[in-house]
């Protein structure tokens, strides 16, 4: 059975949102099954603006029980008062097969008025200390607004999904002055995994390709013909045609064999992400050559 225990505030401070949590923890914890209890492997920042709340809300139900972690949930609120309110939350696992339970805490924070402009000063006493931050942010970023700029400054790791921004392929050139900022994972790159062992298959008749046809979303598409150009040395043309998801790919007119693909969940897909701490340099020669 779920062991669960919530607080909600409206115009609080951060102390006092230290101290409720502090005590949530104390009272979970006290009726979690068994001993040995697990939480905190990282810190999961999520800036989820009112537009996304709903998606987001189903991807982090799916993560408490597989990273145990402290989410702190930031929604921006600017057209509001100044004020910041807050909604914590304690969940307790238990584990199958053992007397002891997995723990994740869920801070979620609106940032209303003026407290949007600075997320960094709001989150920092909450981040734990020693552990990687991961930074989820919903949509595309206001790349050169303050928020963004704060945020990745404290973040290990940016985690976007670029099949979520409307500017492609500008964006991605703004993606690209980050990288020596912040590492960076792609949920759009993720999903064309299969596909990228598909065309590698093809060595080395795909060497001298010209053309790269996709059906498929455009940030997947562009992804696929940035990693063949960066791979490759020499300039791929991509025709483009949009579908839902990968459908479709083929080289100088010649169909690739479509991968056997496992459906992954939007929650698994960011759990993948979780994981990974380095830079990936071959997905940011992608981006770059993506333009």
């Amino acid at each position: 059975m779920v062991q669960t225990e919530e607080w909600t505030g409206r115009g609080v401070t951060i102390a006092q949102i230290e101290r409720e949590l502090a005590a949530l923890r104390e009272r979970t914890y006290d009726s979690a099954v068994g001993p040995g209890l697990r939480t905190n492997v990282l810190t999961h920042l999520a800036w989820v603006p009112d537009d996304w709340r709903g998606a987001a809300d189903q991807v982090l139900a799916g993560l408490a029980e597989r990273h145990p972690s402290r989410t702190i949930i930031l929604t921006p609120r600017p057209q509001d008062d100044d004020r910041l309110e807050a909604e914590l939350s304690v969940q307790c696992f238990p584990l199958r097969g053992a007397h002891a339970s997995v723990c994740s805490e869920v801070i979620e924070l609106r940032l209303c008025g003026r407290r949007t402009q600075a997320p960094a000063s709001v989150v920092e006493p909450l981040l734990i200390p020693d552990l990687p931050v991961f930074l989820r942010w919903r949509g595309e970023p206001p790349w050169h607004a303050p928020e963004f700029e704060q945020l990745i400054g404290v973040a290990d790791r940016l985690v976007v999904d670029s099949r979520e921004w409307p500017s492609l392929p500008a964006a991605y050139s703004e993606l690209t002055t980050r990288f020596d900022r912040v590492a960076a994972s792609d949920i759009s790159w993720a999903r064309t995994l299969e596909w990228r062992s598909a065309l590698a298959s093809l060595w080395p008749g795909i060497a001298s390709i010209d053309t790269l046809r996709v059906a498929g979303p455009r940030a997947e598409s562009m992804l696929l013909a940035g990693w063949l150009r960066s791979r490759l040395q020499h300039d791929v043309e991509l025709a483009h045609e949009e579908a839902e998801g990968l459908e479709a790919v083929e080289v100088d007119g010649e169909t690739v064999p479509t991968p056997r693909v496992e459906p992954r969940s939007p929650a698994d897909m960011l759990s993948d992400e979780l994981e990974i701490f380095g830079r990936d340099r071959v997905y940011e020669a992608a981006v770059r050559a993506a333009q």
